[in-house]
């Protein structure tokens, strides 16, 4: 009976030591396995964080095109309503110009020198309304103003005060406070 469990223990032992290995390679073999599993799982994981990303990109790209286009559609309507606003506006300035035209011409139909003389006047009337309603204003000649006065010509007078406009030879204008022309003075002192 001991030789048996000696013989037992001997025979169990040499298998185990032939198993042992095998063990140990079965578990790297596995452990191989495992790891390849996961490397693979890995793999997918990042290639569908990659097709989600080119996805984002082609999104992306698209936008980037379309706002681009946008804004180049943008600059050009842009422009053309830039060109076409100046265009309008000579336009409706000769619009409101050419009754003036209507009237000079009835005025100088008439032989009458005082129905001319008439008619001169509603000219200049209507004249007068249409730069109104366009916002354009006569440049005050009280007090002389290198901002809005030329002036031409020079006068000492001890009974005016110091820089009195005294003559205006030529009336200015401005629109919203930009000059369109200078009045042309003579100042004194």
């Amino acid at each position: 009976m001991a030789e048996e469990i000696k013989n037992t223990t001997e025979e169990e032992l040499s298998e185990e030591v032939k198993q042992t290995p095998a063990t140990e390679e079965a578990k790297e073999e596995g452990g191989k396995k495992e790891k390849t599993r996961e490397l693979k799982k890995e793999i997918a994981s990042l290639s569908e964080k990659v097709k989600e990303l080119e996805a984002r990109l082609l999104q992306a790209e698209d936008k980037y095109v379309r706002l681009a286009a946008e804004y180049d559609n943008y600059r050009k309507r842009s422009l053309k309503e830039k060109e076409s606003a100046y265009s309008d506006a000579y336009v409706d300035c000769i619009a409101e110009l050419l009754p003036i035209i209507d009237n000079l011409e009835r005025a100088v139909m008439f032989p009458d020198s005082d129905k001319v003389v008439e008619g001169v006047k509603m000219t200049l009337t209507s004249l007068k309304d249409i730069f109104a309603k366009m916002g354009v204003a006569e440049v005050e000649t009280e007090v002389f103003d290198p901002n809005f006065h030329n002036a031409v010509a020079h006068e000492d007078n001890d009974e005016l005060g110091e820089s009195v406009i005294t003559d205006v030879f030529l009336k200015g204008y401005t629109k919203d406070g930009k000059v369109i022309r200078f009045a042309m003075v003579k100042v004194a002192n």
